[in-house]
């Protein structure tokens, strides 16, 4: 089975934050709750002015998830095709996987009382569509899919 993959370019995002409004608008999340993240990251360059350069912050989908070690309930698995997912109804919210996540890109629902990740919108790739915040949605083409 082709696993699913993301490729991020970080050089060429200009941070304008689409591929979070598209993860939202596809996934629902609460509040609070962002399952990708557009942050900035300053640097000091040779001639002594600041630059600044965007970084997605976004699950990964490790071949050796921490996160899935990490959860006492067994709440995140791995499919047949390598998405990492998080059964809700089983989340306690110890929040033991945030803490695990290398990434740092499970984020955590107070209100509900569970952590959350992003499932690379496998309701989407499995009817034969593009993760939401992938490709299309991205102006600067930066987060890209495709299967390996």
């Amino acid at each position: 089975m082709n696993k699913p993959t993301i490729t991020i370019d970080h050089k060429a995002c200009w941070g304008c934050r689409a591929c979070e409004t598209a993860c939202k608008q596809e996934l629902k999340s609460p509040d609070g709750v962002k399952l990708i993240s557009v942050l900035e990251q300053w640097t000091q360059t040779v001639d002594g002015k600041l630059d600044f350069c965007f970084y997605v912050r976004m699950c990964r989908h490790c071949d050796d998830a921490p996160c899935i070690e990490a959860c006492p309930e067994g709440a995140i698995s791995k499919r047949d095709d390598g998405i990492v997912v998080m059964d809700h109804e089983l989340c306690v919210g110890c929040r033991l996987c945030v803490d695990a996540c290398p990434y740092d890109a499970i984020d955590f629902d107070s209100k509900a009382n569970i952590a959350q990740k992003c499932n690379l919108c496998h309701q989407r790739i499995d009817r034969g569509l593009l993760p939401a915040c992938a490709d299309n949605v991205c102006p600067a083409h930066c987060i890209s899919f495709s299967f390996q």
